[in-house]
Order: structure tokens, then sequence, then C-alpha cells
């Protein structure tokens, strides 16, 4: 039990020293977060294989911590149109929050990936999103497939413009109030 437990605490301090070390230099090395964790190199590859294995299970840790947001959010309850905003305010607040989790969800991966990533979030937002076609608060007719993954991209669009400096944090998060439940309305 004590090995299991030395385990799990090495684990967490790898994981913990890696969003550390990471959020400062991006590209650093697993002698790096070896180090910031008081490891051996050979303790980090022993619980992750690689560096990318590292990487996902981080990014999975920082999207565990954006459900728990989105959570909070208490999306069920009032008008659906009132809940989108809380969702994209909650999303938006959460991954300024977790400045590391921009960067990893930036890196290339596979269409399997980049849907698992989201899948926390588009699962609550689809049923959101369907909960207001129901209710006659949002069209219809298109999918409620489409219309989450229009309020995805429009999302990372305002992130997009907010990295490149056309916008501010605050604009990005304004124009989105204002665009997306414009693009859900009947």
């Amino acid at each position: 039990m004590r090995r299991r437990a030395d385990a799990q605490r090495n684990v967490a301090d790898i994981l913990e020293a890696a969003e550390r070390v990471l959020v400062q230099h991006p590209e650093a090395s697993m002698d790096e977060v070896a180090r910031a964790a008081g490891v051996t190199r050979q303790t980090v590859y022993a619980h992750f294989r690689s560096r990318d294995a590292l990487l996902s299970a981080l990014l999975q840790q920082l999207t565990q911590r954006v459900t728990a947001v989105l959570d909070a959010a208490d999306l069920e309850s009032g008008p659906a149109a009132e809940a989108v905003v809380r969702f994209l305010e909650a999303a938006w607040h959460a991954s300024l929050a977790e400045p590391l989790l921009v960067y990893l969800a930036q890196q290339p991966r596979s269409p399997q990936q980049d849907s698992d990533l989201h899948e926390p979030m588009t699962i609550r937002l689809h049923a959101l999103i369907q909960r207001g076609q129901d209710g006659g608060e949002f069209d219809p007719e298109p999918p409620a497939t489409w219309l989450v993954a229009t309020t995805i991209a429009l999302a990372h669009t305002a992130g997009e413009e907010v990295r490149a400096g056309r916008m501010t944090a605050d604009e990005a998060i304004d124009a989105l109030r204002r665009t997306i439940p414009r693009a859900l309305a009947p």
C-alpha cells in the first residue's frame, strides 16, 4: 500500500511541477519537470512514457478543472439563452485562469483526440442547446450538433483574436455574449 501511495503522490507532484514549469517554459524537457518535482527523470518516465503522455495527462487534469467550473455554473436552471451565456462566461474565465490549457489545446492532435478533449464541454453544451431548441428559445432547424460546433468555433475565434492582440479578453467575451445568443435564436 505504501508503494502505491508513493506512486500516486509522485504522479501528483509531477503533474503539479509540470504545470508550474510549462506555464513559464512550454518547451521544458522531462529533466526540467523532474527537477521541479523533486524526482528523477526515471521516475517521471516510469509514470509517463513520453513527454506527449505527460502533456496528455496534464491536459486531462486541466480539462477536469474547467469541467468543474462549468458544473458550478448551474446550467440546468433558468432560460436556456441565459444558461448559454453562463456557459460561455464560465468556460471563458476558466480558460483565462488556466493559461497552460490554451497552449496544450493548440498542440496538433487527431480529430478523435480533439473530440475527446472537448467532450466534457460539448456534452453540457449539447444538452443546453437541445433544451433551448425543445423549448422554442433556439432555432429548431439546424441540428444541435451544428449549433454546438458553431458555438465552440466562435469561442475559439474569440480566443485567437485575443492572442493576436486584436481584441482584449473583455471585448472578446462581450462579443460572445452578443453573438452566440443571436446565432442560436429562432
